[in-house]
């Protein structure tokens, strides 16, 4: 292959489902690539499997990939030299090469009925043999196929593989691979309804649309020697390999929806930050030198390369990701943060998520004081299992009234008498408080805790779940001071209420 050829890659996800972890790692290395090398990135839709095709599928792909940021110089909405870019429009290319490849005797067609085809498995499992095809109408004669036309019967065209020998290749990750062509059976390429098999398709736009690096998913390493055959036999030139290596979850099995959520924007609706999950997408597989974690953008982008690529599975962890999704949240300036959150609490207000019961309107000026007190803790900027979220962290500084359980208020070592009687005397005492602000609050209940004679983490603790309706909230006195003079009031008052139900 010549060195000096420019990069270009393609990410060319089918719309047969919405995009998920795995397919979105795939065009990340791929954007990756092209962007260190100053090369082209090529988004193409393989919808060729009609009959599967669900609906919206390619509005997802493009919007994850816009999500995450990756923008593509070739493909749909965009344009190119090198279009059309969805497979389904480009089927005549398919068929002349099919056509093409059966006149020069390189391919044949194949008359099978899916029932002679289905029994043949069916054979072959019972002896124990490898599926795959018997050859059966490898050397039909014309007038086997003028009478087989004659009786209505419209056939596939398959590939003629080599009866013997062996396909050699390199790929930049896995070196060089070698397989057995007896170990490979006659494939279709074109099926009877027209449409091209995956194989012939990829083949043909590789080629055409100039692709220098095909980088996809290890499962398809097996493929590949039946694609260097029909780059051969067309007489082109096959693009350099580079087979990802799998993604597995914690159990080191392949990831799959019971290890969590894995399509892709399912991630956004959670609360992940998409530079947080580019980054962790990145290391999935590769490296930079095995110490650093936390890369932006430009230095990905700087740093990546096909040779820092491993050939161990990757493990997807979902604690990993929170833990990085949180560094980046407290990366953000709070006026940043609060823009980003803002939809995730307002879905929260219209109960698109729990309802929780907040008021209306959401005010940003508000949650502009309340962002410096949760940032450190939040994990996401929805909500989390551990309740890490931010929407988690904000929502009793939006809500009316609380909810939670009378008895958090004893904390370990109060009574429900004792602690009637503290806030009864802290209500008294912040009644006649003009300035409300986090230095006057401590400056008052600190010594009032030595007044009552009660521990100052007990007191703060029955004040900090009266005003919160929580044990673990932000730093106490600059809650109080957010929430303001008038809801404090009310929910001290409240818990004295509460207090009566526990009894004494």
């Amino acid at each position: 292959m010549n060195e000096r050829r420019p990069v270009r890659v393609r990410y060319a996800p089918s719309p047969t489902g919405f995009p998920h972890i795995g397919n979105i790692r795939t065009a990340l290395f791929n954007w990756l690539f092209a962007r260190h090398s100053g090369g082209k990135f090529i988004l193409r839709i393989e919808d060729t499997d009609q009959e599967r095709r669900v609906e919206g599928a390619v509005e997802a792909i493009m919007g994850s990939l816009r999500w995450l940021g990756l923008d593509w110089d070739e493909g749909p909405e965009v344009g190119g030299p090198y279009g059309p870019y969805f497979q389904s429009q480009r089927l005549s290319i398919y068929q002349e090469a099919a056509q093409r490849l059966v006149t020069e005797g390189k391919a044949y067609y194949c008359f099978c009925s899916p029932q002679r085809l289905q029994e043949m498995r069916d054979e072959q499992r019972r002896l124990g043999k490898p599926p795959g095809y018997d050859r059966h109408c490898r050397e039909l004669s014309l007038e086997e196929q003028s009478f087989m036309d004659s009786q209505g019967i419209v056939p596939v065209v398959r590939f003629k593989m080599p009866l013997d020998g062996e396909t050699r290749f390199h790929d930049n990750i896995w070196g060089d691979v070698t397989f057995e062509n007896s170990t490979l059976d006659d494939f279709v390429l074109l099926k009877s309804d027209g449409y091209p098999t995956y194989h012939l398709a990829n083949i043909c736009d590789d080629h055409l649309m100039e692709v220098s690096h095909v980088m996809r998913a290890e499962e398809w390493l097996s493929s590949t020697p039946r694609h260097c055959l029909l780059y051969e036999a067309l007489g082109w030139e096959h693009p350099e390999f580079a087979h990802l290596p799998m993604i597995l979850g914690p159990d080191r099995s392949k990831l799959s929806k019971r290890h969590g959520a894995t399509g892709l924007l399912e991630y956004k609706e959670m609360g992940y930050l998409p530079e947080a999950l580019i980054n962790f997408l990145a290391l999935l597989g590769w490296s930079l030198d095995d110490r650093t974690e936390l890369f932006d953008r430009e230095a990905l982008i700087k740093g990546f390369s096909l040779e820092r690529i491993g050939k161990t599975g990757a493990i997807f962890n979902i604690e990993k990701l929170n833990w990085m999704n949180g560094a980046y949240i407290r990366q953000l300036t709070p006026a940043d943060l609060a823009d980003r959150a803002l939809p995730y609490l307002e879905d929260a207000r219209n109960g698109l998520s729990r309802p929780v019961g907040m008021k209306r309107p959401l005010d940003r000026d508000y949650l502009l004081k309340i962002i410096p007190l949760i940032q450190d803790r939040a994990r996401t900027l929805g909500r989390t299992a551990q309740d890490e979220g931010l929407v988690q962290l904000a929502e009793f500084f939006f809500v009316d009234d609380l909810d939670y359980d009378p008895k958090l208020l004893l904390g370990k070592h109060l009574t429900a008498e004792q602690s009637r009687s503290y806030l009864g005397t802290a209500i008294k005492r912040l009644a006649d408080l003009t300035d409300f602000g986090a230095a006057t609050l401590e400056g008052l209940l600190r010594p009032l805790s030595a007044e009552l004679g009660v521990k100052t983490g007990d007191f703060f603790g029955l004040l900090r779940t009266a005003t919160t309706g929580r044990t673990a909230a932000p730093p106490l006195f600059q809650t109080m001071e957010v929430l303001g003079k008038e809801r404090c009031f009310k929910r001290l008052k409240a818990a004295t209420q509460k207090l009566a139900a526990v009894g004494p």
